[in-house]
Formats: structure tokens, sequence, C-alpha cells
């Protein structure tokens, strides 16, 4: 995901994407723990994203309490 695909989308389909994210990292987290996971950097990207959309959600609350 990348910002500009990010910026297209509405706050609802962001925090959307952000639960998702968020499932996701919970999930590589526990395989990790176990020794199961098998990508180790997909965890780096996955941390990255949910930061992205936090960024922009954050761009859109402050755009639209002007």
């Amino acid at each position: 995901m990348n910002a500009q695909e990010l910026k297209a989308k509405t706050p609802d389909e962001l925090r959307d994407a952000l639960v998702a994210l968020k499932k996701e990292a919970f999930n590589l987290r526990f395989q990790a723990a176990t020794n199961q996971l098998e990508n180790t950097a997909r965890m780096r990207a996955v941390r990255r994203d949910v930061a992205r959309v936090k960024t922009v959600l954050n761009q859109k609350a402050a755009e639209a309490a002007k």
C-alpha cells in the first residue's frame, strides 16, 4: 500500500484497512512466537502500513477540523 492509494480512500475504508492490518500483525507475531513465521520481512511491512494508514487518517481528521 502506498500513500497515494490511501489518500484516495474514505476514512471508513481506512479504519477497515487498519483493523485488517492489526489482525495480520497479531497473526504474524503469533507465528513468530511459535517459530512458524516464513517471511520475517512481512512483519516490518505490516507495521509500516499501519503507520501509513494512521498518518493518512490523522491528516484527514486535521483537514476536517479546519
